[in-house]
């Protein structure tokens, strides 16, 4: 689907307490089913489900941008050379950073906790030819 949405999209529509109350202001069961707790509490998260979106949301844009400027070939190229560069052929032993991939994705001049706490929780490995042999399947 095309879409030059800047923002992602809302959670479809549910209806909340204050929507289906009666004259008395209880749930109308009879008119409108059951309450479902399950409902109420995923429209409290709209704005969590959009934040989880949002980059996916702004990637589509460009390309879709690319698309109507520049053509099909375009975002094909683009996301062609995101494939390509997001194999990985470091050690896997090693600290592995994507600057490829950051520079592609628009992400290199941004700063995220990841580049400055790093993987604190690793620790280097004992035996890198024995993590070499598992990766190469030797």
């Amino acid at each position: 689907m095309n879409s030059l949405r800047i923002v992602p999209g809302g959670p479809e529509k549910t209806a909340s307490l204050k929507d289906t109350s009666n004259s008395l202001g209880v749930h109308d069961t009879l008119q409108y089913g059951p309450r479902s707790l399950a409902t109420e509490s995923k429209a409290q998260t709209a704005l969590k489900q959009r934040l989880e979106n949002w980059e996916e949301t702004q990637d589509n844009l460009k390309l879709n941008l690319q698309r109507n400027l520049h053509g099909m070939h375009a975002p094909i190229r683009q996301l062609m050379e995101r494939k390509i560069v997001a194999t990985n052929l470091h050690m896997p032993a090693m600290a592995q950073s994507n600057v490829h991939l950051d520079i592609l994705m628009g992400r290199d001049e941004t700063i995220g906790p990841a580049d400055i706490f790093g993987e604190l929780e690793r620790e280097p490995p004992l035996d890198i030819h024995a993590q070499m042999e598992r990766k190469l399947r030797m």
